[in-house]
């Protein structure tokens, strides 16, 4: 692999991860208006149906699980690819443990939707832990980039 394309290859998963954590937190919002939605009073509820919240909040959902499996086994071949070997630290580790959170989380959306109230606050839980995590990965992947920036080659 030429040594520029490689050197670039870098950069697309922390461009990727940070879009990805954009449509995380408007996945947020419509699934907070979706729970609003089915708890408002029945006036309330006519005008938020029309919003279609919880339709869009599954296929950001969807879009989600299926972008945050192929950036995190991106950014590992990436990293493989560049160094010969993977560099086992706290990014890495939290990085696979999102993913595994998001995929347990889409998992319990058929729970869910047959009124399953600990499937439904676990899928929240899960969510938040992993928005919270994603945060911390965002200001930790910089620092890597950081490092990747200031070693590059000449």
């Amino acid at each position: 692999m030429p040594e520029a394309l490689a050197y670039n290859l870098n950069f697309l998963h922390p461009l990727l991860m940070w879009s990805l954590l954009a449509l995380a937190g408007y996945g947020m919002f419509l699934g907070i208006k979706a729970k609003r939605t089915r708890t408002a009073d029945p006036e309330a509820r006519k005008q938020l149906i029309k919003g279609q919240f919880a339709k869009r909040h599954f296929q950001i959902g969807s879009v989600l699980l299926a972008i945050m499996v192929i950036g995190t086994f991106g950014g590992m071949a990436v990293t493989y690819l560049n160094n010969g070997k993977l560099f086992v630290g706290p990014h890495l580790l939290v990085g696979i443990a999102m993913t595994c959170m998001i995929a347990i989380a889409a998992s319990l959306t058929p729970l869910m939707q047959q009124g399953n109230l600990i499937a439904r606050k676990a899928h929240v839980g899960l969510n938040m832990g992993l928005m919270t995590l994603f945060l911390w990965q965002a200001v930790s992947g910089m620092q890597i980039v950081a490092k990747i920036w200031e070693n590059r080659p000449a």
